[in-house]
C-alpha cells in the first residue's frame, strides 16, 4: 500500500541547494529526487541526501523503467532502485507513462505511443511487474505531448483511468503537462481534469513552460504560467489538498525562487483544504 507524501507543497531537490537546505532547514514539507542521479555507490550526492532525509520526506521520481517499452523490464536497473528504497524509505516512487529505450538501447527522451487496447495491456503488465518487484505501489505520470498518433482510439484521460484500475497503480497528475498538451493537440484541459477519476491523484507536479509559437515546449526551466495556475487551482477545488511538487530542471533559479513559487501552491493548498473540509462536514 502507497504511504502519503504530507498534503503540502515540495520542491525537486538540486545540487545548487544542498547547502541552502542543510544550513537554513528551510519550511518545505517534503523534497522529490531524480532516481537516477543517486544510482551511484558513493559519493556526495548520497551522503547529501542522507543528511536531507534526516529532515525531510521525500520521493522518488525516475525515468529508467520505460514502462512502455517493448523491452522487458531492466532488472539491473530495477534492483538499484530496489536498493534505494530500503535505504533511504521514500514515500511515493513514480515514473513516467512513456519508453525512454528499446532493445536495451536509451534514449535521452520520455517518448509517446499510442493509446488503444494493446498499449494499455502491455502498459498494465509492465507496472504490475514493476510493483511485484519493488513489493510497493508505484505512480505514473501523464506526459507533454506534441502530436497524436492515427492509432490512438482512447483519450488520454480514459486510457490512464483504466490503466490504473486494471495495474492498481496511482496517478502523478503533472498539470503543466496538461495544459502544454491541451494547446499542442487541441483538447481543452478542463475536460481532462473533469474527466481524469480524482481518487487515483496521489501527487501533482507544477513546473514552466516555453512558448516557441508554434508549440509550447515543457522545459520545466520557468516560473508556472498563470493559466496553469488557475487550471491547477480549478482541480484543487476538486480533489481537495494533494502533494504538489514545483518541478525546475532547467536553469535553475536561486533557490529563494523555487521556494516563492512553493509558497504559491501551499497557499491554494491552504484555501481548498478549509474549503474542503467544511464542505465534507456539510455533505456528511
Amino acid at each position: 500500500m502507497l504511504q502519503l507524501l504530507p498534503k503540502s507543497a515540495g520542491i525537486g531537490l538540486r545540487p545548487e541547494h544542498y547547502s541552502t537546505i542543510i544550513e537554513n532547514k528551510p519550511d518545505i514539507g517534503w523534497f522529490e529526487i531524480l532516481t537516477e542521479n543517486y544510482m551511484g555507490e558513493g559519493g556526495l550526492p548520497l551522503i547529501y541526501l542522507d543528511k536531507i532525509r534526516e529532515n525531510y520526506p521525500i520521493s522518488f521520481h525516475g525515468v529508467g523503467m520505460s514502462l512502455a517499452s517493448t523491452d522487458p523490464l531492466n532488472m539491473n536497473y530495477m534492483i538499484q532502485l530496489k536498493n534505494m528504497i530500503q535505504r533511504f524509505q521514500p514515500l511515493h516512487i513514480s515514473d513516467h507513462m512513456s519508453w525512454v529505450s528499446v532493445q536495451q538501447q536509451y534514449a535521452h527522451e520520455l517518448l509517446p505511443f499510442p493509446y488503444y487496447p494493446e498499449s494499455l495491456q502491455h502498459l498494465t503488465d509492465k507496472i504490475s511487474q514493476a510493483q511485484d518487484f519493488l513489493q510497493q505501489q508505484i505512480l505514473i505520470e501523464n506526459p507533454s505531448s506534441y502530436m497524436l498518433f492515427d492509432e490512438s482510439n482512447i483519450p488520454e484521460w480514459d486510457f490512464i483511468n483504466q490503466l490504473i484500475d486494471k495495474s492498481g497503480c496511482k496517478l502523478l497528475l503533472d498539470v503543466n503537462n496538461i495544459y502544454v498538451s491541451a494547446f499542442n493537440t487541441g483538447f481543452n484541459p478542463q475536460k481532462y481534469i473533469q474527466r481524469i477519476n480524482k481518487e487515483n491523484i496521489a501527487e501533482i507536479h507544477l513546473a514552466g513552460f516555453e512558448d516557441r509559437g508554434s508549440h509550447l515546449y515543457d522545459t520545466h526551466g520557468a516560473v508556472i504560467h498563470d493559466d496553469v495556475w488557475s487550471l491547477y487551482e480549478e482541480l484543487i477545488n476538486l480533489t481537495g489538498p494533494v502533494p504538489t511538487l514545483i518541478e525546475w530542471d532547467t536553469d535553475i533559479p536561486e533557490f529563494y525562487i523555487l521556494h516563492s513559487e512553493a509558497n504559491k501552491a501551499q497557499h491554494i493548498i491552504n484555501q481548498h483544504s478549509s474549503t474542503h473540509n467544511l464542505s465534507h462536514c456539510i455533505s456528511s
